[in-house]
């Protein structure tokens, strides 16, 4: 493969990290899935110039990178919110109340699955499995877990990273 200049620019930590993890893996295409979450956390979304430098740095074709895009929910080629909003609603959170969650939060913040306030400040999103059983109803808000969680403490948790997310 030619040599070629970045087509982007990370950050000094993210370019640390990506070296680290050279060296822990077999190939470099085992780096994939970490180095496009590193990516995504960093940009806010894999954009065509995130994902070709990355194709181009792991020997790979950009097909190949969007194929593994497509199959993790949680890797994304759209911007999401500052807090990206997940509700858990399988079986175990179904149950105790992960649907109506889902509904409360569509409602309270007026998108849908898989979309962004006009604000930019959150997404939405309703997701298979976030391995909290045994404390459904649960959540995500970015890397964060919330547990045991009602409608209420739902609506002062959303007012919370609002309050954050506007200071």
């Amino acid at each position: 493969m030619e040599s070629r200049k970045p087509s982007m620019k990370f950050s000094e930590q993210f370019e640390q990290r990506f070296a680290e993890m050279l060296t822990h893996y077999p190939t470099r295409r085992s780096v994939l899935v970490p180095t496009l979450l590193y990516a995504q956390d960093e940009v806010g979304f894999l954009s065509p110039e995130a994902i070709a430098e990355i194709a181009q740095r792991l020997e790979l074709t950009a097909l190949e990178v969007n194929n593994v895009i497509s199959y993790y929910s949680m890797l994304t080629t759209k911007p999401r919110g500052k807090y990206n909003v997940q509700i858990c609603t399988n079986i175990a959170c179904m149950l105790r109340g992960g649907e109506e969650l889902l509904a409360h939060c569509k409602k309270k913040l007026g998108i849908g699955h898989k979309g962004t306030t006009p604000d930019g400040l959150f997404s939405l999103e309703e997701v298979e499995c976030i391995g909290a059983c045994s404390w459904a109803p649960a959540a995500q808000v970015n890397y964060n877990f919330h547990e045991n969680l009602t409608l209420g403490q739902m609506d002062q948790l959303l007012e919370e990273y609002k309050r954050k997310g506007t200071q």
